[in-house]
């Protein structure tokens, strides 16, 4: 008889500690941020990061693009809304548990339409996912006795009795339900990227030929991740009708899956942690950006424009290069062309966002007068003199940046090949 074997597997501790973080953030944020404004971006952002990461499971994961994402956060807040509405009336639902109602719709709807959606891949797929992102937005304004018409549904979430002295009344109590659901759900959805589900719907992304020659049927696996997805998307939803407790048809729009799209590929699809970023930049641009400057849409397309052709892996590509070259001791050989890169940058951008802003200014608000203010420079849209400095300022940034990069390549060059060279020393050891 044979003595067992035993395997010990050491704890990840790294992972224990981010993991820490991420709950520490989510606890103190409001403490940090008290003002009413910074407590409901908070709430928003766990919202966004809930949608991204469900959206990345089917692009990042799944190399999956859709661009109906926004049908089941949106149908989920449809269906939580209306549950809410009921709980008010007298059924036993707490409205703790209206996300999960919404989670469970947008599972169900995934399950329908995800059938029909996921037959196919690729192009055909994105094209089915764009039919029916528009199909569910045009019935949200033919059906009102569903959709509310386009007032929406309006809810309220403080009804009966406080419990435990909780109300959901005051918004520092929904953020931390919201955080909790957060947490809960990014750890969910890193768990199954560690399953044998998650691990073939890589394999899908990266060769679905394969995949089916070695007996996988493809379409399953994209199908059984799609319900998830669809069912933390309809999370997100859930957590939306409880911090807004008003749905319209803009949570179907084709806009909001635009949305998705866009900051989940700003953060980096590549990275599990990229939406997170992508989310939090995603409230930041239309809650803040769009505050700042009428022409927010024009610079978000530029950003998205740069960061496809200077860093195509996103936000989180970013630091994890740096992370890699931290971690030989290279990091200070570059924080000065790290530095030239940023102030050329700004120098290009600066100008060309004055002319930006004196372009909006003419065109929107030319009754009040010529005369602006942007970053607290006084700029004149009918003068010449500030057309050309602006002009030079963006010429001359752009020169200079591009000068800079081409050295910053070769240094980031020569910095790779040093790490190359250790890896092999220590491999020949």
């Amino acid at each position: 008889m044979s003595n067992p074997v035993f395997h010990f597997k050491p704890y990840n501790v790294g992972r224990w500690v981010v993991w820490g973080l991420f709950a520490l953030v989510l606890l103190v944020a409001p403490m940090v941020f008290k003002s009413s404004l910074a407590v409901t971006m908070l709430s928003q952002m766990g919202i966004a990061i809930v949608a991204c990461l469900s959206y990345n499971m089917l692009l990042g994961q799944g190399g999956m693009l859709s661009f109906g994402h926004a049908v089941y956060t949106g149908l989920g807040s449809y269906i939580a809304i209306h549950a809410l509405n009921r709980a008010a009336g007298g059924m036993p639902i707490p409205v703790s548990l209206i996300p999960l109602v919404g989670g469970l719709a947008g599972m169900l709807f995934a399950i329908v339409l995800g059938f029909v959606t996921t037959k196919k891949a690729g192009t055909p797929f994105a094209m089915i996912t764009l039919g029916i992102g528009e199909l569910v937005f045009a019935m949200s304004l033919m059906i009102p006795e569903f959709f509310g018409g386009e007032a929406g549904v309006s809810a309220n979430r403080v009804f009966g009795q406080p419990v435990l002295g909780i109300s959901f009344g005051p918004p520092v109590q929904v953020y931390y339900l919201i955080a909790i659901y957060t947490f809960i759900a990014t750890a969910a959805m890193f768990a199954f990227t560690r399953t044998p589900l998650g691990r073939m719907l890589n394999a899908v992304r990266d060769n679905d030929e394969r995949v089916e020659f070695i007996g996988y049927s493809t379409q399953r696996i994209r199908f059984f991740s799609f319900i998830i997805a669809g069912f933390f998307a309809g999370i997100a939803g859930g957590l939306y009708t409880v911090n807004f407790e008003i749905v319209t048809a803009e949570v179907v729009h084709a806009g909001r899956s635009g949305a998705y799209l866009l900051f989940t590929f700003l953060g980096g699809a590549t990275f599990f942690f990229g939406p997170i970023i992508g989310g939090v930049l995603m409230v930041l641009a239309l809650v803040l950006l769009s505050e700042f400057t009428k022409a927010w849409l024009l610079y978000l397309g530029l950003g998205f424009l740069f960061m496809v052709m200077y860093a195509p892996g996103g936000i989180a590509s970013l630091i994890m290069m740096n992370l890699r070259v931290a971690a030989f001791g290279k990091l200070g050989k570059l924080w000065t062309a790290y530095l030239a890169l940023a102030g050329t940058a700004l120098m290009a951008l600066a100008g060309a966002g004055a002319m930006i802003e004196m372009l909006y200014h003419l065109q929107l608000n030319a009754a009040i007068g010529p005369e602006l203010h942007f970053a607290g420079v006084p700029l004149n849209a009918s003068s010449l003199d500030s057309w050309f400095g602006s002009a030079f300022l963006m010429v001359v940034g752009i020169g200079m940046f591009e000068l800079t990069r081409r050295e910053f390549q070769r240094q980031w060059g020569g910095v790779q090949e040093e790490i190359e060279h250790e890896i092999r020393r220590r491999e020949s050891l």
